[in-house]
């Protein structure tokens, strides 16, 4: 029995009904442009087959029921107008945070039962809080029939993880997880919103994207990446432009800037804006084969990681030995993905060969003292939908 039907049947019998309809958003990954969205600058993520998955039905008051079967302890939890607050706990102010984004924008949006079922591994940096936040933006939308374009959708979904979850996020993820297209990367300018399709084609090229987990977990509430937002914004200040992407002479900008970690974090954001431009270029280019493509995008993988390890200092010992592993397996380029510390690493490699090559990070990982990781097979999917 597949996720869907599972989830139908789960609703059933929690509920005591069919529910209304079943909508779906995917987890992404982020091919390349790491923390460069919030910046205002380019990334180019794609979404994958692993989803969430919601079965909603509307009621007639203002109360939201939502229970999960994969995320949480398996309660089921009840909300209403008065506990539409900012700073929520649990996984529940994913969902509660979008009723109040929509209600905030003014949208007439009633209760509604809801139950959801997650392919999407937590923690892991395929944005599975996106996931969440468009999947029950997705199935409230289409309930009440709100008229609300998929672009708006994902800054609805942003709002919520921003103002009412509390984590200091770009739109990248919500913009992969509502406007993919099935086959396709999504070219996104942060500042602008434009956006653009851009085919992969990786079969035939004769290569597959193996997805590995590290299980090396990580936070973006807090920490880290909440530094590294602060310290770009501080930089851009220093510079005089509104965002690091309005840089135009980045060796003069760099020479400008004192402090050595800060010229770091910055020469991140510029590089990797430009490798993001680079890759669009590429992989764009029908003047070429889809070989000669992904031979042309695989050194900018590699110098994207490079740029975090060295640079923006947000890789950690499992991500870097998983990426040196693939590579010696026959990857033609491996990278982190996602916001870092942990997390996951994406790599090209021949078709038929993911197995393997996930194979080898393991060994590798069990002889340096790590626990074993995960993997699976990106498929570029499509976005936010009625399953």
């Amino acid at each position: 029995m597949d996720q869907l039907q599972r989830l139908r049947d789960r609703s059933t019998r929690l509920f005591g009904h069919q529910p209304a309809g079943v909508w779906a958003a995917p987890g992404r990954v982020n091919l390349i442009g790491e923390h460069t969205d919030y910046n205002d600058g380019f990334v180019m993520p794609f979404a994958l087959a692993e989803q969430t998955l919601v079965a909603a039905t509307p009621v007639d008051d203002d109360r939201w029921t939502v229970h999960s079967t994969t995320i949480g302890d398996g309660e089921t939890v009840q909300f209403g107008p008065q506990d539409l607050v900012p700073g929520m706990a649990g996984w529940q102010a994913y969902v509660a945070g979008i009723v109040w984004a929509l209600r905030a924008a003014g949208h007439r949006v009633g209760g509604a039962e809801l139950m959801i079922s997650s392919t999407v591994p937590v923690g892991a940096g395929l944005s599975s809080s996106a996931a969440l936040e468009c999947s029950v933006l997705t199935a409230l939308v289409d309930l009440y029939e709100l008229p609300i374009d998929p672009l708006d959708r994902a800054i609805l979904a942003r709002r919520c993880e921003n103002e009412f979850v509390g984590a200091p996020t770009g739109l990248m993820d919500q913009a992969a997880s509502t406007l993919c297209s099935a086959g396709h990367a999504l070219f996104f300018d942060c500042r602008s919103y434009h956006h653009q399709q851009v085919p992969l084609g990786l079969s035939d090229a004769g290569l597959e994207l193996l997805v590995l987990d590290t299980r090396t977990p990580h936070a973006h509430v807090d920490g880290e990446y909440a530094d590294r937002r602060r310290i770009c914004e501080e930089a851009a200040g220093l510079l005089g432009v509104a965002a690091l992407r309005d840089v135009a002479d980045a060796g003069g900008a760099l020479a400008r800037l004192s402090d050595p970690v800060m010229r770091r974090r910055v020469r991140h954001v510029l590089t990797e804006n430009q490798r993001v431009l680079d890759a669009r270029a590429v992989m764009s280019d029908g003047d070429r084969t889809a070989q000669q493509r992904f031979a042309a995008l695989a050194p900018l993988l590699d110098a994207s990681h490079a740029s975090m390890r060295d640079d923006f200092e947000i890789t950690v010992p499992t991500v870097d030995l998983a990426v040196e592993t693939a590579r010696e397996s026959g990857a033609i380029g491996a990278r982190m993905t996602g916001g870092g510390f942990g997390g996951c690493i994406i790599a090209l490699v021949p078709e038929g060969t993911g197995d393997a090559v996930a194979d080898k990070i393991a060994d590798a990982f069990a002889a340096a003292g790590f626990g074993a990781p995960a993997h699976f097979l990106g498929r570029p999917s499509a976005g936010a939908r009625r399953a």
